[in-house]
């Protein structure tokens, strides 16, 4: 930066500070172009005629006044149009009859055509013809008249307009050397055109004036009567919604003062009375959204705690459940639960019992939900301890045996002779049913199940079917080789029921599948349910292995339902007896 460069910096500060010492140093100083504030007395009527409504109204009453006095106008300009031309009929006709009665009668028709030329041809008569009595044609000077002797006579006209020409005609008659003549004068209205347009420049003008003067009163009348309460009802209407959409304090309205009885004044008492019904609806809401939440962070803190306890009953009835399967030589043992809720009311079991056998259950209780899994694990452990599972786990069941005369029977045909032990260990059946229905009958809860007794070393099982779904054999090669129908009703409906024991063998490369009616059950969004038919397609293929068989049953019951809720619990149990 030079030396001058410094000394112009220094001259624009210096004339920043001081704009005298600005023009001391030969800079102009900078002029302001903000143009200044209007006065206070002319914003009302600028933001009056700025705003859309009031330029609507001065438009359609400045429109409205124009059409009017057109209107009025057209037929005042022919009024003055006529005016005009009676005035040159009348002088014209005037003139023919001094002039007729002032010639001497000896005079010839020309002579009194020579004399009416010099009267009458001017710049206002341009032409004339002078007819006889009869109609015949005594002689014509200048321009010829286009109305004739026949129009006089036969139509009754006196007069011709011809606009497009500027061309009148006036019929004159008159008595001259005791006859009847008629001089039609041929008049040029140019004058007239010329007077008229005249005249329409002066009422154009008044109409104007007029226009101008009716909608600045209108306007200066309808300011305060309308356009100003309006406007500040719009600013109140403003107000109203920002205070209503941010939540805030009543605004104060520029309209509540106002005090009119009419239309425009209901028109605010009826805003005034919405906003404050608006308000106390807010209010209110507000009320209940606070009520409401506090609701909701109860059901909250109730519904967490229930989560919790329901959790805890999932995992109490998880540990019901056999936390691992007996391994049996020659057997493979698989299983499947899936509840729809937290808990569930079906269960499976399996468990040693004496004598070498195998215990084995598969129970479906009613309903679903907490009520089924505390019935559940009532079932469960009745059958555990009747059957004689507890004498096994923790030695013998103070009271001595539990061989009571109980309605048992053997199905007949029975290829060996059942064992006390089976027969003991399958009365638990009976003394569960007896249990439930005697102390919990009146809660209406049962449950369809099925407990076997497998002798592992033989294939032999024997079965109580109670009002459970058939359970089944399938062969080694594919397809079910028996079903394992009810023979007894469900558990708990009634005291001292029958229940009669039947007998099946599982022969080497042969698979015992039992499962709840949660299979057959499963439906889609749409209701269609699983059904008995796709499971007894499904099972008709071979399967080497009983992991197998569960696991395409569940992935075929999943791919049918979707994404559909699941409407009952899932239980399947799968015991394959190995070929050697």
């Amino acid at each position: 930066m030079g030396p001058r460069d410094e000394e112009q910096n220094t001259v624009r500060a210096n004339t920043a500070s001081d704009p005298a010492a600005g023009q001391s140093a030969g800079l102009s100083p900078r002029r302001d172009t903000t143009l200044p504030p209007l006065p206070a007395t002319l914003k009302r009527p600028v933001r009056m005629f700025t705003a859309r409504l009031s330029r609507r109204i001065v438009f359609w009453i400045f429109f409205s006044v124009i059409v009017i006095e057109t209107i009025i106008f057209f037929p005042s300009l022919r009024n003055r149009e006529r005016e005009l031309l009676e005035q040159v009929k009348d002088l014209s006709s005037t003139k023919v009859t001094v002039l007729m009665q002032t010639l001497p009668s000896q005079m010839s028709e020309d002579d009194f055509l020579d004399t009416a030329e010099r009267i009458f041809i001017d710049e206002l008569v341009v032409g004339l013809v002078f007819l006889r009595a009869d109609g015949s044609e005594a002689g014509v000077r200048g321009e010829r008249p286009r109305l004739s002797f026949a129009d006089i006579t036969g139509k009754g006209m006196d007069s011709y307009l011809d606009r497009v020409n500027n061309r009148y005609d006036v019929s004159c008659g008159g008595g001259w050397q005791n006859g009847r003549y008629y001089l039609i004068l041929r008049h040029n209205t140019a004058f007239v055109q010329k007077e008229l347009y005249a005249f329409f420049l002066r009422i154009a003008g008044l109409v104007v004036i007029i226009s101008i003067f009716v909608t600045a009163g209108a306007m200066i009348a309808l300011g305060p009567m309308v356009l100003t309460p309006i406007l500040k009802l719009r600013r109140d209407l403003e107000a109203a919604g920002d205070a209503v959409s941010n939540d805030r304090p009543s605004p104060h309205f520029q309209s509540a003062g106002m005090r009119r009885e009419d239309e425009l004044g209901e028109v605010i008492g009826a805003f005034q009375g919405m906003f404050g019904q608006i308000t106390d609806a807010i209010s209110h809401r507000k009320q209940a959204q606070d009520e409401l939440k506090k609701t909701f962070n109860q059901l909250e803190t109730y519904s967490r705690a229930l989560n919790k306890e329901l959790e805890k009953g999932r995992e109490i009835q998880q540990n019901f459940l056999p936390v691992q399967l007996p391994e049996l030589e020659g057997w493979e043992l698989r299983t499947y639960f899936q509840p729809a809720r937290q808990v569930a009311g079906d269960y499976y079991d399996v468990f040693h019992l004496p004598d070498g056998r195998i215990g084995i259950v598969i129970a479906d209780v009613c309903d679903k939900g907490v009520g089924a899994a505390l019935f559940m694990a009532l079932f469960r452990s009745l059958i555990r301890i009747f059957s004689g599972q507890f004498e096994i786990n923790a030695g013998a069941c103070p009271g001595g045996s539990l061989a009571v005369d109980m309605p048992v029977e053997i199905s007949p045909g029975s290829d060996e002779a059942l064992s006390a032990q089976e027969h003991e260990a399958l009365r638990a059946v009976v003394h569960t049913n007896n249990y439930v229905a005697r102390n919990h009958g009146d809660l209406g809860m049962f449950a369809t199940l099925v407990f076997g007794v497998l002798d592992p070393r033989t294939g032999q099982m024997s079965y109580i079917n109670a009002g459970h779904d058939p359970l089944y054999v399938i062969a080694a090669k594919g397809g079910i080789r028996s079903r394992l129908e009810p023979t007894g009703p469900a558990v708990g409906l009634a005291i001292d029921a029958t229940f009669r024991i039947a007998r099946t063998r599982i022969e080497p490369g042969e698979i015992f599948l039992g499962f709840t009616d949660g299979v057959p059950e499963a439906a889609t969004r749409e209701g269609e349910m699983f059904g008995t038919r796709r499971l007894n397609e499904l099972i008709n293929s071979r399967f080497g292995t009983a992991a197998d068989l569960i696991t395409a049953i569940a992935e075929e019951v999943q791919r049918h339902t979707g994404d559909a809720e699941q409407f009952d619990d899932i239980t399947m149990l799968a015991l394959r007896h190995c070929e050697i």
